[in-house]
């Protein structure tokens, strides 16, 4: 187990870790509750004044911007594999769609009422008139005609007629725009008429840029290099942000209610860009979703900082400060059987284990990695160093327990705590779809090295998973007050890696296994499990990682390597002890690969 551990946050001083729990709500979900720290605290949201309204609503909706190029028909398109019938359909389809855009663009063009708004708009919509005769040297050079192809389907439909509403004025919650009867009505229109349009701009851009990083290992190999060339190609780029920065501009004079809207139009686009590659046939096997070929899976999951936005040893820390009696006061009579350490105390103590495990840490870890680099995967040499890791986090464990720190703290704070403890974008909601997928037959576990499994159950139960299998370490209570002692049993990455082999021991060998984690304490059972994916950026994990061998390969460039090798008539095979690991910035990634979207 850690303590003020080897991730980031928690190696900051006691004090400065109160501080930031303190000031920094975000951590914790507002509810009522006897703790007078928590009572004050409500959620917000941060944002950066710098950043423009368009780039927030990307940052807002990005789960459907993974999603798109999570779908079978992207990652078939950016492998190169893509049969020439599906690429064929998709740009009827798009010929369909672009020439509603640029029917939109002139639309929003007659209602601007601002000069260098109607230039901008009009350079827009000339872009994608040379948008479509790209599609028609497209339509020549794989020898068809757009206008025999197929006719729009639904998804299509449902894009062309939103677009097509919201530049006539006909907007939910904006009734009155429709007979467009003043110019303000119509410069309103036009401003929601840009938001409706730039995601798509945005998401093009986007996708282009990520699948030319991939194309170039191909060179003009790649059947589809000329599509992908254009939408990452420095004009579409450019047009992209001059979207965004005419998007920013004409929201500025919106009021709250009409930026309301706003969002409401873009998040919209969204889910309608998204469904219009999901709706993109593909008559050949895929790699996406994994649950389409390997229904009977076993997840497991690390807990802090891989679900949550805080590390529990840093609640732990807080909850005992804020209930630790201050200097001269004394505890009511009747109220806690156990005696808390002062508060003054109290701190110093945190701060000398902080100190202390720190700079142990540290020196275990130069000691390590100063031994020489392997040359390849190293999966011996990687665990004699993490069993002299493992000693020293249950060392340090030790000291815990004999300092008494957490000595006191009440049952019902930890719940209150776990209850309102925030997870990580998407976490929860991955959790719950495995968990109600009546398709896919799969057993999750969650591993940590936290002090108090009652916080992890109580911060599952908020979000309406109780039947979680935990393997954790316990407080012991007398009543419903620690004793300061616990119940030791995940406490290092050796521990991790048994509890995860006896797990399977009595399981199904022929479920296929994935481990979702983000630190050093994980690495052994990431590469044990069939499919290990890192979440998050440790730069401790990934430079201990790379010292022995391990390569860390983005999940997306291992997904169209994958779908190319089906393609050439190789089997997708998910094996564990293959020395890579997969990296992924977001639970969402996590989310379209396993579940699909």
């Amino acid at each position: 187990m850690r303590f003020f551990s080897t991730k980031p946050f928690c190696s900051l001083p006691i004090n400065t870790l109160r501080s930031t729990f303190f000031n920094n709500p975000c951590h914790l979900k507002p509810k009522n509750t006897n703790l007078k720290f928590l009572k004050t605290m409500t959620k917000t949201q941060k944002t950066n004044d710098e950043e423009g309204f368009a780039k927030r609503l990307w940052v807002k909706f990005s789960k459907e911007s993974v999603m798109s190029l999570y779908t079978p028909f992207v990652v078939a398109l950016a492998s190169g594999s893509l049969k020439v019938e599906s690429f064929r359909h998709y740009i009827a389809q798009d010929v369909h769609f672009l020439k509603c855009f640029a029917q939109a663009y002139e639309l929003a063009e007659e209602c601007a009422d601002d000069d260098d708004a109607k230039v901008s708009i009009s350079d827009l919509r000339r872009s994608v008139l040379e948008e479509l005769e790209m599609h028609g040297s497209f339509c020549q050079e794989w020898g068809f005609d757009v206008s025999k192809e197929t006719m729009p389907n639904s998804a299509t439909l449902k894009y062309t007629d939103f677009l097509l509403a919201t530049a006539s004025g006909k907007i939910e919650g904006a009734n009155s725009l429709a007979n467009l009867t003043t110019p303000f009505e119509k410069t309103i229109v036009s401003a929601y008429t840009i938001g409706a349009m730039v995601p798509c701009m945005r998401l093009y851009a986007f996708i282009g840029k990520k699948l030319e990083s991939l194309v170039d290992n191909y060179g003009n190999h790649h059947p589809y290099k000329k599509w992908i060339d254009n939408y990452a190609s420095e004009g579409f780029q450019a047009a992209a942000l001059q979207t965004e920065d005419l998007l920013d501009k004409m929201s500025v004079t919106l009021t709250g209610e009409e930026l309301d809207i706003m969002q409401k139009l873009y998040h919209q686009a969204m889910k309608l860009e998204m469904d219009f590659f999901l709706a993109q046939p593909v008559d050949q096997r895929t790699v996406l979703p994994l649950s389409k070929d390997h229904n009977c899976v076993t997840i497991f999951s690390d807990f802090d900082l891989t679900c949550t936005v805080v590390d529990s040893c840093t609640i732990l820390a807080e909850i005992a400060m804020a209930t630790s009696p201050k200097s001269g006061q004394l505890q009511p009579e009747g109220q806690n059987q156990i005696t808390q350490m002062p508060l003054t105390d109290l701190r110093n103590t945190w701060e000398a284990l902080s100190k202390q495990y720190t700079e142990e840490y540290e020196h275990i870890m130069q000691s390590i990695l100063v031994k020489h680099k392997a040359e390849k995967f190293d999966l011996e040499g990687l665990r004699e160093a993490l069993e002299q890791l493992s000693d020293f986090e249950k060392s340090a464990n030790m000291r815990v327990i004999e300092s008494e720190i957490l000595k006191g703290l009440n049952l019902e704070d930890i719940r209150d705590a776990g209850e309102r403890l925030l997870f990580q974008d998407g976490c929860m909601e991955f959790f719950k779809s495995i968990r109600n997928n009546d398709y896919l037959n799969a057993e999750v576990h969650v591993l940590s090295f936290c002090w108090c499994g009652d916080l992890i159950r109580s911060a599952f139960s908020s979000g309406g998973i109780d039947d979680l299998q935990l393997h954790a370490n316990e407080l012991i209570y007398e009543g419903h007050h620690s004793t300061g002692e616990i119940i030791k049993k995940v406490e290092s990455p050796i521990d991790k890696l048994q509890a995860f082999n006896n797990i399977l021991k009595e399981r199904d060998q022929k479920n296929l296994t994935i481990y979702i984690g983000d630190s050093i304490g994980d690495l052994l059972c990431l590469l044990e499990a069939d499919i290990g994916i890192v979440i998050g950026s440790s730069s401790s994990l990934r430079r201990l990682g790379s010292h022995f061998g391990v390569s860390f390969v983005p999940l997306y460039d291992g997904l169209v390597k994958k779908q190319r090798e089906l393609v050439e008539g190789s089997n997708v095979n998910w094996k564990g002890l293959s020395g890579v690991v997969y990296t992924v910035s977001s639970w969402d990634e996590i989310f379209s690969f396993v579940i699909g979207c």
